[in-house]
């Protein structure tokens, strides 16, 4: 279960992850409240979100090829230095009390630029890392890392946003940023798995695009991830309904109760992931089954307690489908290619969650 620990590189990529998870959620609540004080307009808030995950389905195309072409360890180094300064220039903004919602705009622009760029690199230099061996391992401890950041950073926001203010939670992510920086600074080298790097200069998305088509064990993983992306990633918008008057009704309390009851449920999921050192196709519809049979119910059960229950499984079953799709992905892809495959998956996901939220929130009557 904690075989990657044995590889000192991936102690220090760990560490910086887990520093960066909790730093990143702070961050994400810390700047939406920010921006609603600043405008007292819940559509700021959506555009400044937007503005963070967009470039994601511009960008991560060419993002991948930068991963192919270059040393993915050197590119985090820029872009995790690049995000580190931008934060912290936001931190500075705020605590100084000067600033203005553009200056907000344009850092969450830059950001979600320079993320953009990183989320290529930083899924296939997991190889680079740990190698193939240990792959399937290494990407469900990072998912642990995500999630258990998604349980403390915004309990973590919400107290110092409410004793403080907004600009010490910013600030903090800064710190935490360059923590993250400073662990891929101290890796070694020489440990690093060497990657034979991609020279032709055109017609390279294209080749990762027919590469992809014709491997059974990535082209399927994909198309189930557009499927529950589209279909299973909106557990947002089913919670906000349980929390609603027509619903269950318990508000914003029973809201924020219900989203950390799922993250339990992801991170349990992430943790026996990381036990399992295989993964079959037929593992990957297992999985999309179980989720969506789970989410069914969530969607008519009867009983609190029952509804809680099935809150707990979905986050699970979704974390395995995700971490054994993300790990059969990259072990199907050739090195030289992994880069550029890894941002068809963010591609494939970013336009799911982006077509999914609209259509699920549209699906719902107005008499809920």
């Amino acid at each position: 279960m904690f075989a990657s620990f044995r590889v000192f590189n991936f102690r220090l990529s760990f560490v910086g992850a887990l520093f960066n998870s909790i730093g990143g959620w702070m961050a994400r609540i810390a700047i939406d409240w920010l921006v609603f004080e600043l405008t007292s307009n819940v559509t700021a808030v959506g555009l400044t979100v937007a503005l963070q995950f967009a470039p994601m389905l511009l960008l991560a195309p060419w993002a991948g090829v930068i991963s192919d072409r270059s040393s993915r360890r050197r590119t985090l180094i820029v872009t995790t230095s690049l995000t580190t300064a931008a934060i912290a220039l936001l931190a500075v903004l705020v605590l100084a009390g000067h600033v203005e919602v553009w200056q907000v705009y344009v850092i969450a622009a830059f950001t979600g630029v320079t993320a953009s760029i990183d989320a290529p690199s930083r899924s296939a230099f997991i190889s680079e890392v740990v190698g193939t061996d240990r792959l399937r391992n290494a990407i469900s401890l990072n998912a642990m890392t995500f999630h258990f950041g998604g349980l403390i950073g915004p309990a973590v926001s919400g107290i110092l946003i409410a004793l403080v203010g907004s600009g010490w939670s910013i600030a903090v992510n800064a710190v935490t940023s360059a923590v993250s920086l400073a662990m891929l600074c101290c890796m070694r080298r020489s440990e690093l798995r060497p990657v034979e790097r991609q020279e032709r200069a055109t017609g390279q998305i294209r080749e990762a695009i027919g590469y992809a088509a014709a491997k059974p064990t990535i082209v399927w993983p994909l198309i189930l991830l557009l499927f529950v992306a589209v279909f299973g990633m909106q557990l947002p918008v089913l919670l906000t309904a349980a929390a609603s008057p027509a619903g269950y009704g318990t508000g914003s309390a029973g809201y924020g109760l219900y989203s950390s009851v799922a993250a339990i449920g992801a991170f349990v999921g992430a943790f026996f992931s990381a036990g399992r050192s295989f993964v079959r196709l037929r593992s990957l519809v297992a999985a999309v089954v179980f989720y969506g049979l789970v989410t069914a119910f969530i969607g008519v059960a009867p009983a609190s307690a029952l509804f809680l229950a099935a809150i707990v499984g979905a986050g699970a079953t979704r974390v395995t489908f995700m971490v054994s799709a993300d790990a059969m992905v990259q072990l199907s892809a050739r090195a030289s290619i992994r880069g550029r495959v890894v941002s068809l998956w963010l591609v494939v996901f970013s336009a799911g969650q982006a077509i999914g939220g609209p259509l699920m929130g549209w699906s719902r009557r107005p008499s809920e």
